[in-house]
This record gives structure tokens, sequence and C-alpha cells, in this order.
């Protein structure tokens, strides 16, 4: 329970730190605002989702616990998004660089806003597809008046409907998000939209609750109306449930975008080409894979459910009186049957989860001419982020709904002009479509973002060791290891010259950017961990024709840079043109003792 949601919120801020830093960020907090920024959103969200829950009340038996629960979740939202302006304002610069995309601290927040309206818009898309009263699930309930087969149908048919409208709001959300602040905009829009988790897994851990609560009542044979109240909890608790996963499918694909984006930087790749044949049939297979989990997944479900009928069936035997609660029925049993399938049935659907990427990674490794493994890869996330997404949104929506078409009958509905309530044939159609749904909503349809994200982070984790030298920028060139820094680092002064000893990734104002080589540099390296006194000879003309004017002398200065987590140096230094000094925010990889790459971003 839940699981999916935590899954989702741990690697958007994961998948934002990775990317932030990467930015060039001249900041109050030595460069790192873009990295902490995510983590302080998710902690200001956690007290929103506080707060919020104080809001969650009902004043009598016949107010809606809808809505009631829809406003916990809405403020929680909109608190956020209030306070993550003047956040952003206070933490970031006026402009910051990534991968050669400028922003600024109002681009950030903008892509937040969109984050939060994605996620808010999928809540309401998912609550529109799955609550009781609403068209769709009323299209089911009609058709279960004439058999199971016309259930299933009309369950699967709108599963399959629910996916248009959120995967369109999900595409524009990506390219809105990107356009204000580049792959840093997508991974905080998911950031911004997963601050509220708490709120969420509070409304999504109401709904077993409920159903728990309905049980006790039934087993415990309390009056009638009891049961009608749990049964109109648990009713949303089905339509919580499934905003709540909906949520989540939708912070997934933005989070996978984000890992992607981190990959194809430390892999060393400039762009996944799916006219190369193996990158394609890598498409293919990962387009399968969610398909042969969900498979797994739900034939699990299968044989542990045949397996408690057996147990019931036996007690019944065995035991008798049990109906007549004369007998305590053997509940251990059950629960064994139950907690043993759940682990003992994942390990394959893990191990695939987790071997696959290596598999591909390692395995095609040099094997095809022209094609890296690392390209293989991405494709094959390409087709696992695509494909789950679809699968995700399609199980949790039929899911949902097939649970609620039974619960109307437990309200009575009205079929062509006359009421059916629980016990009915319509209803008896109802409730095999809630047992096929059970394992869509519960077990396989959940599992596709955790999925996703785990195949991301497990390639993020091996991209440095299938790195393709010279595949990507300068910039995400692999710099040196501690123990070679330290070697080069007895020699205090690291000097070179000539046309191969350093290219830069230049971006300039008004997002003039380009590439140029360093023709000299000169620097103290007295630790290992931090140089001083850096002072590097651009190509004037390559510059030049960056600017689109005339540079006479181009020469970058930097008192000091301080080492990063990532293997490079980065700190405040100045572009001086022809004697005029520009700040700009300067990164450099040591590559070697005759050579550095670089990234220099100039404001003003």
């Amino acid at each position: 329970m839940g699981a999916d949601l935590f899954g989702s919120y741990v690697a958007t801020i994961l998948a934002t730190m990775v990317l932030g830093q990467e930015i060039d960020s001249l900041d109050e907090f030595g460069g790192m605002a873009p990295i902490l920024l995510p983590m302080v959103i998710a902690g200001l969200g956690l007290i929103f989702s506080i707060i919020s829950m104080s809001l969650v009340r009902i004043s009598n038996e016949n107010s809606s616990v809808q809505k009631a629960l829809n406003m916990g979740n809405w403020s929680s939202i909109i608190m956020v998004v209030i306070v993550s302006y003047p956040l952003s304002m206070w933490m970031l610069p006026e402009s910051m660089v990534l991968r050669g995309y400028e922003f600024g601290a109002m681009d950030v927040f903008m892509a937040i806003l969109v984050g939060s309206i994605v996620g808010a818009l999928m809540s309401w898309i998912t609550e529109f597809y799955t609550a009781m009263g609403k068209k769709p699930v009323n299209s089911i309930v009609q058709q279960s008046s004439t058999g199971h087969a016309t259930n299933i149908i009309g369950g699967l048919a709108m599963g399959m409907q629910s996916t248009v409208v959120p995967i369109i709001i999900l595409a524009a959300g990506i390219i809105l998000s990107y356009m204000f602040a580049g792959l840093y905009g997508v991974a905080i829009a998911a950031a911004g939209m997963m601050a509220t988790t708490a709120m969420q897994l509070a409304i999504d851990a109401f709904g077993p609750i409920a159903d728990n609560a309905g049980g006790i009542a039934e087993m415990s044979q309390l009056p009638e109306e009891v049961r009608g109240r749990t049964d109109n909890l648990d009713a949303v608790g089905n339509t919580t449930a499934a905003t709540g996963k909906g949520f989540a499918i939708a912070s997934a694909a933005l989070t996978a975008l984000a890992l992607f984006a981190a990959f194809v930087g430390i892999a060393g790749i400039d762009a996944i080409d799916i006219y190369k044949a193996p990158v394609l049939a890598m498409l293919f297979i990962g387009g399968m894979i969610p398909f042969i989990f969900s498979s797994l997944a739900i034939s699990a479900v299968g044989r542990a459910a045949m397996a408690m009928v057996h147990e019931v069936r036996r007690q019944f035997k065995e035991i008798p009186g049990i109906m007549e609660y004369k007998a305590e029925p053997e509940y251990e049993k059950c629960v064994e049957i139950s907690t043993k399938a759940s682990i003992r049935e994942m390990m394959l659907p893990g191990a695939i989860a987790l071997i696959t990427p290596v598999l591909v990674g390692f395995g095609f490794n040099g094997v095809f001419e022209g094609t890296s493994s690392a390209e293989m890869l991405g494709g094959l996330l390409a087709g696992v982020t695509v494909s789950g997404v679809l699968m995700g949104i399609f199980q949790n929506n039929a899911g949902g709904a097939w649970d609620n078409a039974k619960k109307s009958f437990e309200a009575g509905v009205e079929i062509d002009g006359k009421m059916e309530y629980k016990g009915s044939d319509a209803h008896k159609a109802s409730v095999t479509g809630d047992t096929v749904g059970d394992p869509f909503k519960d077990t396989s349809g959940p599992s596709m973002n955790i999925l996703i994200k785990l195949m991301s982070i497990v390639s993020l984790v091996i991209a440095p060791h299938i790195h393709v030298d010279g595949g990507h920028h300068a910039s995400n060139d692999m710099p040196l290891g501690q123990e070679e820094m330290a070697k080069l680092a007895s020699d205090n002064v690291m000097t070179a010259e000539g046309t191969t000893v350093g290219t830069i990734d230049f971006l300039g104002p008004e997002n003039f950017g380009g590439t140029l080589n360093a023709r000299a540099f000169r620097f103290d390296f007295p630790e290992g961990e931090m140089i001083i006194d850096f002072q590097m000879l651009l190509n004037n003309e390559e510059l030049g024709n960056i600017l689109q004017s005339e540079v006479n002398e181009a020469v970058v200065r930097s008192e000091e840079m301080r080492l990063n987590a990532d293997g490079r140096f980065s700190g405040r230094a100045y572009l001086i043109l022809d004697g005029n000094a520009i700040p700009a925010q300067l990164r450099v990889s040591v590559l070697g003792k005759n050579k550095i790459s670089a990234s220099l971003a100039m404001f003003g």
C-alpha cells in the first residue's frame, strides 16, 4: 500500500538532484541551490500535507466524503505552489545553465506550477473515470445487465479510453516544463507534483482501511446501517486509491524522463537513434517488458487466490460450524499463504527489472560496430517508459471502475427502468469484473511505475561503466579519479599549450553557444581537491564565430574552484574579452596532465 507513491517520491528527488549537480549556478549556496531545492520543496510539502489533513472534515452522515478528501488534497497542492515562488526566487540565481539550456529562477517556478497542475488534473481525470455515479462507471453498470462477458468488455474498453486525456496532459506537461527550464524543469515539475506525497499516502491508505472496516462490520454481524456507512466509505476509498495511483504513474513518467536524461549524460551519448537496427530492436523489447511483467504479476495473484480458495474449502470441510460462528477458522493459514506468495511470486518479475538493463548494457558492449550498448540500453528504457505508463493508467482505471461498478449495486441502480440490487444477476456479473479488476488495480497497475523507475535507476548506476568515449559533448568527459588527481596534484602547478589541450562548452548571452578549443591553460593544484589561480586562453577565432563578432583576445580566470561530488571542479570566474571582464560560472574536468574539458556560462 503506497509503495508506488513512495517510490515515485524518492525517485523524483533523486532525479532532480542528479540533474541539479550538472547546473552552472551562481547562487548563495556554493552552486548547490539546484540540488537543494527539491529536498526543501519535499520538506515543506510534508508540513503542508499535515496542515491540509486538518481540513478534511464532514459535518454529518450526508456530507460528501469525496469532497472532504478533495479539500485536503487541493489545499496541500495550492500551498506548495504558493510557497514555491518565494523559495525559488530566494534560492536560485537569475540565470542558470544545464547542457547549454539557459533558464532562471522564475522559469523553475513555472515548471513547478506546471507539474502541480498536471498532478491536479491527473487526480481529477482519474476520479472521473473511477468514481460512482460518473458516466464511465455507469456504463459498466449498464453493461452488467447482459452478462459477465459484456461487463468485462465494458471495463476493458473504458480502461483503454481512460489513457487518452491523461497522456495528452502528461505530454503537454513535459513540453511546457522543458520549455521553461530544460531537463531540470521536467525533473522539478515531478518534484513539485510529488511534494504532497504525505497527503496522497493518507488518501491512498483511506481505501484499504475503509475496506477492512467493512469486512469487520460484516463478520461481526453489526447492524445493516453500519455496513451501509462502511460501503460508502469503501466506494470513496476505491476512487481515492485510483487517484493516488494515477498521480504516481504521472510522476513516474516525468521522473523516468529526468533519469533518462541523466543516463544519457553520464553514458556519454548524444541521442538515441532508432534508425539503427539494434536500438530499434531494444525499443520493441522494452515495450514488451511491461506486458510480461504484468502477466507474471497477475498470474501470481491467480495462483495465490487458488491456494487460498483450496485452504478455505478445506477449513469449511474439516472445521464444522464456521458459517454459524460456532467455530473459529484458522486465520493464520490464510495469512501464511498470502505472505509467502507475495515474496516468492515476485522474485522473477523483480529479476527482470534488475537484470535486463545489466544484460543489455554489458552483454552488447562492443558487439555492434557504430552502435554502443549505451544507445541500445537507452532504446530499451524508452520502450519500457512509454509502454509502462500506458499499461499503468489502463490497469489502474479499469480496476477502480470495475470495483465501483460492483459497489453501485449495493446502493441500488436503475437498469432499463428496473432497480437492481446486491444478489441480482447483473450484480453477479459486476462481481466477476471486480475480481478481474483487483489484480489490475492492486498488483499489476501500481507496479508499472516501480518497474519504470527501477530500470532507469539501474541503468543510471551502470552508465559510467558503459560510457562512450567522445560520444558526448566536452563537459561530460569522465574526470580522473581521486587517486589519479592526487598524483597530478603532487606537481602543484599544471600547464599545457597546444590545439588539443582542452575543449569548452560555451554559453553566452542571448543563448549564443557552442563548443570551442583552448589554446593554453595554467593553474595551481595544491591538494587535488581545489584549483587556484586558474587561467585559460581560448581560441579567439572560434569564440568570435560563436558570438558573431570579432574577438582579439579571450581569457578565462578564476581565483578558486572546489571539487564536486561528480569529480568536476566549479566556481566563479571571469571571461575577459579584449580587456573587458564579464562574470561567468566555470566547471572544469581534469582529464589528464595535459588535457582538461570545461563548461563556461557567461552572464551579462
